[in-house]
């Protein structure tokens, strides 16, 4: 099967196509370095990670672009808030963004381009629209043409004749159309500026996309990527600007991701809802982030919240639980059975394995749904818990096999959705075990592991004594933590999962 992409422009998925065989040229829209990220850009920035990450995954030598905007009105009036320079306030957030990403887990960009580092390039695709005739020069402005390029609104699937003059675009009566939008703008005193033609001044947002996009990967790339607001008039100018400039179709695939929402409204400043990134990473561990936002399709809305986080947090370790177990298994000889699996069973086993990354690729080969990606994942590892807890290890070594490929096909499954799973957490317990141990089994050190031997040493002698009502509260202490404590022929097994 084939991978199969929703196109913003075409309106339905479509077969993906590459402009060259086994190669995927992908821009995606970057940040204006004016603040630090909010949680709805993290959102858009993590589902095209993802995607870049699943195509790396099925063969493809991926180049993603991915913008700085380091020059812009919102850059300028927060330098002069400040009391400092625009180059300073740009420099100081396009740090704070790397930052960011890296600690969200978000694979840099093969390349990154500033607007700064690109300006020559701006000023040679606006003499380009000049001299086709899409563009005019005004006191210094320069302005593309609407009207003079014929496909205009097809992305956003607009009439032009309907479109009106508002908050999103640019009123100036000297424009020759209200929907005409600036491609060179005249510097202000005090603003950043470069020589052009038409004197001093600085690029309109809209064209830097189209000239770094086009510098780095070349004409007609392959996807373009962004969050579903700037499909209008941002992308849409991108479009005119761009096949106008070169006569030839910009980009193949077009793919928009939902907005981010916190109580069925769009995250804002003005409604109290606004949450940084790097605030919310703060509380909770990247992991946990992109598991809850990857639980919703990347074009769908994401209601966010901190008892989604929350429930993503016991997701998740619902996940590790059969990998930590496994690896302990394994390494400790810990493992047990109450009979051993038959030839059949293990089969059937490895079964749900192949079936687990089956069922993941089919999904992601499906516009990248990555809901359903995680669900094959989820009932992997409800399959090795109930393998695991049926059969073990123990002496019975065959079956040692076909849990660690399971175990590792949990781990490689996340981390083609860059959910980590860190072999320092595969032998973690919960640290507020260290207490109970303290009170029911005297125990005096710091280990969470070695508090629950001696919980379960405590028990084991309590049951020897036939002192039931000790039995029964270290058992009791375990279980509200979250551990499963089973007697078999071999001694006391224990389990942990949140999920208890």
């Amino acid at each position: 099967m084939s991978v199969r992409a929703y196109n913003t422009m075409a309106r339905a998925k479509e077969d993906f196509l590459t402009r060259d065989p086994g190669k995927v040229a992908m821009y995606v829209c970057g940040p204006t370095v004016y603040n630090h990220i909010h949680i709805g850009n993290a959102r858009t920035f993590l589902s095209f990670d993802v995607i870049r990450r699943y195509l790396t995954f099925r063969g493809y030598d991926v180049r993603f672009v991915q913008n700085i905007t380091d020059v812009d009105d919102k850059i300028i009036n927060r330098a002069n808030e400040e009391g400092r320079s625009a180059t300073e306030v740009a420099h100081e957030y396009t740090v704070a963004f790397q930052k960011a990403m890296a600690d969200l887990g978000i694979l840099p960009p093969t390349v990154q381009p500033k607007a700064t580092e690109t300006i020559t390039e701006m000023i040679d695709m606006v003499q380009r629209l000049i001299d086709r005739g899409h563009a005019y020069v005004v006191e210094g402005d320069v302005y593309f043409s609407v009207r003079s390029f014929p496909g205009y609104g097809k992305l956003s699937g607009r009439d032009i004749e309907d479109l009106e003059s508002g908050a999103r675009v640019d009123v100036d009566e000297r424009k020759h159309d209200p929907l005409d939008f600036a491609l060179w703008k005249t510097a202000k005193p005090g603003e950043p500026h470069w020589p052009s033609p038409w004197g001093e001044g600085r690029p309109g947002w809209h064209l830097e996309c189209s000239v770094m996009s086009e510098r780095e990967l070349g004409v007609t790339f392959d996807i373009h990527g962004g969050a579903s607001d700037l499909v209008f008039p941002h992308h849409e100018n991108e479009v005119a600007q761009s096949e106008a400039a070169t006569g030839e179709p910009f980009v193949r695939y077009w793919l928009h991701g939902g907005l981010l929402q916190v109580n069925a409204e769009k995250m804002s400043k003005s409604l109290g809802n606004f949450m940084l990134l790097k605030d919310v990473l703060v509380e909770y561990d990247a992991p946990i982030i992109r598991l809850m936002m990857l639980q919703t399709h990347y074009r769908s809305p994401l209601e966010f919240s901190t008892e989604r986080l929350n429930e993503a947090r016991v997701a998740y370790e619902r996940l590790l639980v059969p990998v930590r177990e496994v690896k302990r298994a394994l390494e400790s000889d810990a493992g047990w059975a109450a009979r051993p699996a038959t030839t059949e069973e293990r089969k059937a086993f490895v079964g749900n394995i192949g079936n687990a990354r089956d069922k993941f690729q089919a999904e992601m080969d499906d516009d990248f749904n990555t809901a359903g990606a995680l669900a094959a994942v989820f009932e992997l590892a409800r399959a090795t818990n109930r393998f695991l807890g049926g059969f073990g290890i123990g002496e019975h070594s065959e079956n040692a096999p076909v849990l660690s490929q399971s175990a590792q096909t949990i781990i490689e499954l996340l981390g083609v959705l860059g959910i980590a799973m860190p072999e320092a957490r595969a032998g973690e317990y919960p640290k507020e075990v260290v207490k109970v141990a303290a009170e029911l089994a005297g125990y005096s050190g710091s280990d969470p592991r070695a508090a629950v031997e001696a919980l379960l040493a405590a028990r084991s002698a309590a049951r020897t004594e036939r002192n039931w009502a000790a039995a029964d509260a270290v058992r009791g202490g375990l279980e509200a933590l979250g551990f499963t404590v089973e007697d078999t022929p071999r001694g006391p097994r224990v389990t942990y999962s949140p999920e208890n």
